[in-house]
């Protein structure tokens, strides 16, 4: 198997198993609960996404930060940390591990200094546009498994559930 590709399981059994887990467990109401089985299928969708970027070397987060960064040129640090769910405190490192790989650069606004703008470096770009293949790789895996025609309606769900309880 190349280490990009990864080998599907057999979904025809998939409300019973559990990744890995011991099928004898009890797993109680949670084989019910919505909440349960997405953050399950987070984990497993992270963790499938991360093995296809292995080669590039940089985390879906970082992925997530670096296309935000591109999209919006000058964003601050602020505004990032609201978009992908995160403090200013976690995302501090985060933005450190991306300046020290010369992927974004940091620049302290004029208008406030304790604020900063953040853009992508050459490198960075080049980075982002190999993540984005091993992305399109991970997307096909999951259009695979969601199925073209429940797309739209998949993701449609996923953001009404994030719109109406996020924050």
């Amino acid at each position: 198997m190349a280490r990009d590709t990864v080998t599907l399981r057999n979904t025809e059994n998939s409300t019973t198993s559990r990744n890995g887990a011991d099928d004898s467990l009890d797993f109680g109401p949670f084989d019910d609960w919505i909440g349960f089985h997405l953050r399950m299928a987070q984990i497993a969708s992270f963790q499938s996404f991360a093995r296809h970027a292995q080669s590039v070397g940089l985390s879906p987060g970082r992925f997530a930060a670096l296309i935000l960064i591109d999209r919006n040129p000058g964003i601050s640090q602020t505004a990032l940390a609201r978009a992908i769910g995160s403090d200013k405190s976690t995302l501090t490192p985060v933005l450190e591990s991306l300046v020290k790989r010369g992927l974004i650069s940091r620049v302290r606004t004029s208008s406030d200094r304790r604020s900063y703008q953040l853009s992508l470096t050459d490198a960075g770009r080049k980075t982002m546009r190999a993540m984005h293949e091993c992305a399109k790789r991970h997307e096909s895996e999951l259009d695979m498994i969601v199925g073209p025609r429940e797309r739209a309606q998949f993701i449609k769900t996923l953001r009404k559930i994030s719109t109406v309880l996020g924050s």
